[in-house]
């Protein structure tokens, strides 16, 4: 009779172990098996999948902006800080 006691609560702890697990690890785990499942469907294609552009620049606004740089100076401090103005 004990070794059945022992083999119940056994698997009753493994059990309550992997809902804790599930509990604790649950966005991370949705997302795992997201891609998991769209790995897996065939009918998937990454290229028609419209997400947020990942190769966009972080600042656009400084991708879009030249610096124009003046004089034949070798110091580079001075050309950029001449084409913005700053000192």
């Amino acid at each position: 009779m004990g070794a059945i006691t022992s083999a119940v609560i056994a698997i009753v702890g493994v059990v309550l172990g992997w809902i804790a697990i599930e509990i604790a690890c649950k966005p991370c785990l949705e997302q795992g098996r997201e891609a998991i499942d769209r790995n897996l469907n065939p009918d998937y294609d990454p290229d028609d999948a419209v997400s947020s552009d990942i190769r966009a620049p972080l600042n656009p606004a400084a991708a879009v902006t030249p610096v124009e740089v003046h004089g034949d100076d070798d110091d580079p401090k001075a050309a950029i800080s001449s084409s913005t103005g700053a000192v």
